[in-house]
């Protein structure tokens, strides 16, 4: 088998980290219990471009104990968690290309072997995966049965590739699924990012003014997380709506430019390009502290900080460099811009991945239960997927929930009976 990991001999510790997840992983459990019985993907070949953590191995073994012939890289350079690669390969015969802290020359190396393996089905997390086999691999490109996407970034590029015809092949939003962005985007992303601020520096949060870039359902768990443990939270937005419900949250809403010049802790999570600038850095307070939590460090121009900068002292601590302005002020940049969650810590909790890779799973059955009757675009998880995944983490937390009467169905059917 041909695999690129930082050390096999990790593996024994990479299978412990990989079997704890597992046990607050209940959903994806009976999901890969179900595709050892049926073999819903035998004999196809599958590629994924995804954050090789704990819980990516458990999605990994479900895919492969449904019949996939499955080769995985890494979604970002630094996600991977070196001991969890090595178990994958060792015990269970999964082919890994993936190292943390991976350069950009291998990081590309890596996803151009997942691609030539050439899978006729793809799960990403960013779309990289999906944007080379359709810039470079068009042969490869129209075997392709459909594609996975679970982060926002990834489905904001997709849906920009579905506009100008650019798509061609179907692709499953699994990132769009209730079961996926209200409880993993919001309550993993909330309580990843901020895990990973204080495995880097070690600060306290209670008393800080934390400035949260972005008020989609990332920036919604990262500002409620920051707030419960004392930060003064502060809400950046551009969209009216989001910005008016983060007001109603609680929330002090300004512009970037105003809060760049109070903000002792700054956290990005928008998808988009240079949501703080070079002239945001340039007015910073001393000891400002900068990270993302986006799937892309392009959120940061980090160019424009290193043009201001007289020095640069490369890992004060780990996960932090310091760039020092010409009049002293120091800018903290955390994790190299880059997705700080699984750059500085663990990631989202297994239990709220549970429910996403179980989700992603059966939108991969879902795609090739229904080969060549989907359309080359972006489409929503399917209400019983949703539904199934919902019903099963219920019953796993020992939570029953009530029915509808028959009454009660007759009424919501019906229109005759008003007050």
């Amino acid at each position: 088998m041909n695999y690129d990991i930082k050390d096999i001999g990790l593996a024994s510790e990479g299978k412990k980290r990989i079997d704890w997840a597992d046990n607050d992983m209940p959903v994806l459990r009976q999901v890969r219990e179900k595709f050892a019985k049926e073999q819903p993907l035998k004999g196809r070949k599958m590629s994924a471009c995804l954050h090789m953590t704990a819980e990516t191995a458990n999605l990994a073994r479900t895919l492969k104990a449904g019949g996939a012939d499955l080769v995985c890289c890494a979604s970002n350079p630094l996600s991977t968690q070196d001991d969890v690669t090595a178990s994958l390969v060792k015990d269970y015969g999964i082919p890994i290309f993936a190292i943390k802290g991976e350069d950009n020359e291998t990081y590309y190396k890596h996803m151009k072997t997942a691609v030539e393996h050439a899978p006729v089905v793809t799960m990403d997390d960013g779309a990289d995966l999906v944007s080379m086999i359709l810039s470079d691999y068009p042969d490869i490109a129209a075997n392709v049965l459909g594609s996975m996407e679970e982060t926002t970034t990834g489905v904001i590029r997709l849906r920009a590739m579905e506009k100008h015809d650019a798509l061609k092949f179907p692709v499953i939003s699994v990132n769009d699924a209730t079961t996926k962005n209200l409880f993993d985007n919001r309550y993993g992303t909330g309580q990843s990012t901020l895990d990973g601020i204080i495995r880097a520096t070690d600060v306290l949060l209670a008393g800080r003014n934390v400035v949260v870039v972005g008020y989609g359902w990332c920036g919604k768990g990262v500002a409620m997380r920051a707030s419960g443990m004392g930060a003064n939270v502060t809400v950046i937005e551009v969209e009216p709506v989001r910005a008016l419900e983060a007001v109603m949250d609680g929330f002090r809403v300004t512009g970037i430019a105003e809060a760049a010049q109070y903000g002792d802790l700054f956290i990005t999570v928008t998808g988009d390009i240079h949501v703080i600038r070079k002239e945001h850095f340039a007015v910073m307070k001393d000891g400002a502290m900068v990270a993302n939590s986006g799937h892309f460090n392009v959120e940061l121009d980090i160019e424009g900080l290193t043009e201001l900068a007289s020095e640069i002292r490369r890992s004060v601590r780990n996960f932090v460099d310091q760039y020092v302005m010409a009049d002293g002020r120091r800018v903290n940049l955390l994790g190299e811009g880059r997705l700080i969650n699984l750059a500085a810590a663990e990631g989202h909790p297994a239990s709220v991945m549970d429910m996403s890779f179980a989700t992603q799973a059966l939108a991969t059955e879902y795609v090739i239960e229904n080969e060549g009757k989907l359309d080359n675009r972006v489409y929503n998880v399917p209400n019983e997927i949703e539904n199934w995944v919902a019903s099963l983490k219920l019953k796993s937390m020992g939570i029953t929930i009530d029915e509808l009467t028959e009454e009660q169905k007759h009424y919501l059917a019906s229109w005759e009976m008003g007050t």
